[in-house]
């Protein structure tokens, strides 16, 4: 059931601008994934974030593993790369941490819950548990230092980008999703198939209402008789 599962999502989104995934050693339980943030007032913008993800022969029921390929200056990734985001926390409450269930793993998560629950955190850090305490501090009290700092490794994740691959930018995303939009406009011609509304019943209609103004309900002929 996993690879299944695993399948799908990844045909998924391997359609996705913001992601670039790929399998390692055609191996469904591992993926390559890159985060591409479109966000134009991020710090991170422009970035190329090469990841690592495994995934439990019991997923969904379990989270996969995530780590950034290379280090990565934010308050809530781990030196190694490693994440502190509850998403990618065993299912259930922990009184140790105060995180609630919902906020943790569960079997209805995907992947794509998880890397836009990552790129959200990039944007918007948790600094009152950091895993990196220097980005933290940095963040709070020296927010130009910090971009300027971050902008190094943007910089340095740009050298992941494949020969070939067209980086994506917040214009190009959002006309690809005006594209997608339209592929699911409709015709006139379209809407009147589908709800009722050819010639035929536009034809029937005015023939009801033609003996009703002239027969007053098709009753008139039987009046006439009546007196007569």
């Amino acid at each position: 059931m996993a690879e299944k599962i695993l399948m799908n999502e990844y045909k998924a989104l391997a359609k996705e601008t913001w992601t670039n995934i790929s399998l390692v050693r055609d191996n469904i339980f591992e993926w390559s994934v890159a985060l591409i943030v479109l966000n134009p007032d991020s710090p991170y913008y422009g970035g190329y974030f090469k990841a690592l993800m495994k995934f439990p022969a019991n997923y969904p029921f379990s989270p996969p593993d995530f780590r950034f390929e290379k280090q990565l200056w934010h308050p809530n990734v781990y030196p190694d790369g490693r994440l502190c985001i509850s998403i990618l926390h065993q299912p259930g409450e922990d009184s140790m941490s105060g995180e609630l269930a919902g906020e943790r793993w569960s079997p209805v998560q995907r992947v794509e819950s998880v890397l836009i629950s990552v790129l959200s955190l990039l944007d918007d850090a948790e600094v009152s548990s950091p895993a990196n305490v220097d980005a933290g501090v940095m963040l709070r009290k020296d927010p130009e230092g910090f971009k300027e700092r971050v902008r190094l490794d943007r910089e340095k994740s740009r050298e992941d980008i494949p020969v070939g691959f067209e980086m994506p930018t917040h214009e190009s995303a959002f006309k690809k999703e005006e594209v997608k939009h339209d592929d699911f406009s409709w015709s006139d011609s379209e809407v009147e198939d589908d709800f009722g509304g050819s010639d035929s019943d536009e034809e029937m209609f005015d023939d009801g209402e033609s003996e009703d103004e002239d027969g007053e309900g098709g009753g008139g002929d039987k009046e006439d008789e009546d007196e007569a």
